[in-house]
């Protein structure tokens, strides 16, 4: 029989649990650190709270030296940031390219954990038109590199803005600019398979649903349960926005041939306020896309269109900034007060998932919970997850979960089939309905899934909320 055994310690099995799935399935989380604010702490003070919070992974907008000295020693992995205005010297200049690298990646590397280079940002946007110089000053720093025999340690890329396609939805139909193919992105694509570096792309599904909140179900751009959307395209249906916005880019790449660049997410987040006509912008938004996308993100799996893409992704950002340009959300996306008090609870490793539950998901009349005709929802095992990830979360869902397993014994209604997956999959429903169907009460570190049908298992139906 696959049942939980009595002998296990719950507590311990999660641990485990959250570990293995982290290790096996999984991306990473990691956060932006801008320093456009009057009030900031020092950096010697933001990497206690780094480490505080286990965050192990921190991106930067420059290479201040403060910094760079400040994470020495930390472990936290870093990439670091040429500047848009540093481009046209570093492009035109090998020198001035080689000398940079020396100050400011050599010299810290590799007691401070630099990762990767960020050439510019968002290049594309920006309106000092520094396009022409990017390539140029991607090699620069990559020769630079190879110098100091960092190439093989440290990546190269730069950011992109979404914009950087012509089309994103839908996201079969995914593909760059025009006008950027030839001159720009098919040599850049080329340079990231040589070098096994990633394409970095900035995604923030809270704009696009910000401009068409008449027709993007908040739900969907926030990870809740929703009925999905279907790609007319491939086939694929998506249940966020999130990762349709990914699978656009993944489509524009496989467009030009270009199928095994990977893909990180160097800037995504949801603002805690705005202005009155920047819709959907709040704190219970912010936290529930933020908790809900490192759930999404160390849970394991990729997209529907790469499954088994792993993805980094850098949340936008650590702290508030005060002296940001522009509406109020700008400067309304941190996790973080500047006095390090969080503006909203949310975990940010997979330990931290334990037990996790969106605190800031509206009532059900609300629209939090997926919707059906008869307006209930279940969570089943995923088969594909593996026997060994099911019994564990198995025995969590009905140990210290507290999930209302008797009907899986031997010889009680629910027993048969006796296999992993149909009591894996009656324990998390116990456990999901018992937690008012919140999303992350069906996490099970990535094993469990969210459905509008009643599953059945042999002569077994799960029970719904009103039956649990």
């Amino acid at each position: 029989m696959h049942s939980p055994s009595a002998s296990m310690a719950p507590i311990f099995i999660l641990f485990l649990f959250l570990i293995s799935a982290s290790d096996a399935a999984t991306g990473a989380i990691g956060v932006n650190y801008g320093r456009i604010g009057s009030d900031l702490p020092s950096a010697t003070r933001v990497v206690r709270l780094l480490k505080s919070q286990r965050i192990d992974r921190v991106k930067v907008y420059d290479s201040d030296p403060a910094v760079l000295k400040a994470l020495a020693g930390s472990g936290i992995k870093l990439t670091v940031n040429l500047p848009n205005e540093l481009l046209s010297s570093a492009a035109r200049r090998p020198s001035y390219a080689a000398a940079w690298v020396k100050n400011n990646i050599a010299a810290y590397h590799p007691a401070t954990a630099i990762e990767a280079v960020a050439v510019g940002n968002e290049v594309f946007a920006d309106p000092h038109n520094t396009t022409r110089f990017l390539l140029p000053a991607i090699y620069n720093v990559q020769k630079a590199l190879a110098k100091y025999k960092l190439d093989d340690v440290i990546k190269v890329s730069s950011p992109f803005a979404l914009s950087a396609l012509q089309n994103s939805y839908p996201a079969s139909a995914g593909s760059f600019r025009h006008d950027l193919v030839e001159p720009i992105i098919k040599p850049l694509l080329e340079f990231l398979k040589k070098t096994g570096s990633p394409l970095m792309i900035n995604v923030y599904p809270f704009f696009a649903y910000e401009s068409n909140a008449d027709v993007i179900p908040l739900d969907y751009a926030l990870f809740r349960p929703n009925a999905g959307v279907v790609d007319a395209g491939n086939g694929l249906k998506y249940f966020s926005l999130f990762d349709a916005q990914i699978d656009a880019a993944f489509a524009a790449m496989s467009a030009l041939k270009y199928d095994d660049v990977p893909i990180v997410v160097t800037e995504t987040g949801w603002p805690s306020k705005g202005d009155s006509n920047e819709i959907g912008a709040s704190i219970p938004n912010a936290a529930a896309f933020n908790g809900n996308l490192v759930r999404r993100i160390l849970g394991g799996g990729g997209t529907p269109l790469r499954p088994k893409a792993k993805l980094t992704v850098f949340l936008f950002a650590l702290f508030n900034e005060d002296r940001k340009f522009g509406p109020t959300s700008e400067r309304n996306f941190g996790i973080f007060y500047p006095d390090g008090r969080k503006v909203y609870d949310i975990p940010l490793t997979a330990e931290g998932l334990k037990g996790y539950v969106e605190s800031a998901a509206p009532p059900l009349s609300d629209g939090a919970r997926m919707k059906t005709g008869s307006g209930e929802t279940w969570c089943v095992a995923k088969g594909e997850a593996g026997k060994d990830k099911l019994q564990e979360g198995l025995d969590f869902a009905c140990g210290e979960g507290g999930a209302h397993c008797h009907p899986i014994q031997p010889g009680s209604t629910c027993f048969d089939p006796n296999t992993v997956e149909a009591h894996a999959s009656y324990a998390f429903n116990s456990y999901y309905q018992k937690n008012g169907r919140a999303t992350s009460a069906c996490f099970f570190g990535g094993a469990g899934s969210i459905v509008t049908q009643q599953p059945k298992y042999g002569k077994c139906a799960l029970p719904s909320g009103n039956e649990n």
